[in-house]
């Protein structure tokens, strides 16, 4: 892990850029944080928009994280903001673009060429950067996942012994095949469902939901479109984190 600038917010949280190989990162620590009182860390998902694109709401939801005494971090995802074009992924999205334009159903062909291979990529970097920021002063465990493409949180889940609880945002673009992995999940789970997202079908949200094996889920479903998350799902988010963190 290179660190390539540092920075502290007027709260008083440390940031820090770095890249970890080709991949860029962010992490935010708590000034609580030190070698003698490591903090836990949660992971921040974020759609394939690029860090640049998303930065705000993710050092929101960092410094609402480092205030409740946690450190966060994100890496960007693959073929997303600066990292390298990748054309299948390109194409998947084009496919997706012109269906939706048409009014026409989002295929599973659609869904799988668009998903799968962001999933098999993506979850491997972000286990390889989660033994690099463990591995920094002032970070411990356990570890949390919060948000971001739900078929990677639910990947992450299965795969990552060290992630302890996650919060989802309920989408449904998930492939068929992650409802058999969602059977797998186990860990406490927070799932917000916006209920009229105009982007999202709800029925398919309820059935991955009831797909989950975890003995602990919640589902958060609020009145509103894709944007209008009210202000209080982040209170109730930092509440489940606050549990199964500290």
């Amino acid at each position: 892990m290179h660190f390539t600038s540092e920075q502290h917010l007027d709260d008083g949280v440390l940031e820090r850029e770095f890249t970890l190989g080709e991949i860029p990162g962010i992490v935010w620590t708590p000034a609580s944080a030190s070698p003698s009182a490591p903090v836990p860390l949660i992971l921040l998902g974020h759609p394939p928009l690029g860090l640049r694109t998303m930065y705000p709401r993710l050092a929101g939801r960092a410094r609402r994280a480092a205030a409740d005494g946690f450190a966060a971090a994100t890496i960007e995802l693959p073929g997303s903001g600066d990292r390298p074009r990748w054309a299948a992924l390109e194409q998947a999205r084009a496919d997706l673009r012109r269906a939706m334009a048409a009014g026409e159903p989002v295929g599973d062909e659609i869904i799988d060429a668009l998903v799968l291979p962001l999933v098999d990529k993506s979850v491997p970097e972000w286990q390889a950067a989660l033994d690099a920021l463990l591995s920094l002063p002032g970070i411990g465990g356990p570890v949390g996942y919060s948000g971001g493409v739900i078929s990677i949180g639910i990947r992450l889940a299965v795969a990552e012994p060290r992630i302890v609880a996650a919060g989802f945002f309920a989408g449904s673009l998930v492939p068929a095949a992650m409802f058999e992995e969602a059977r797998r999940v186990t860990i406490p789970l927070h799932v917000l469902l916006q209920w009229d997202d105009e982007g999202n079908d709800r029925q398919a949200a309820l059935d991955l939901f009831d797909a989950f094996g975890s003995q602990e889920k919640t589902l958060h479903a609020n009145m509103g479109g894709h944007t209008g998350v009210p202000g209080f799902a982040a209170e109730d988010a930092a509440g489940f984190f606050a549990r199964h963190l500290r």
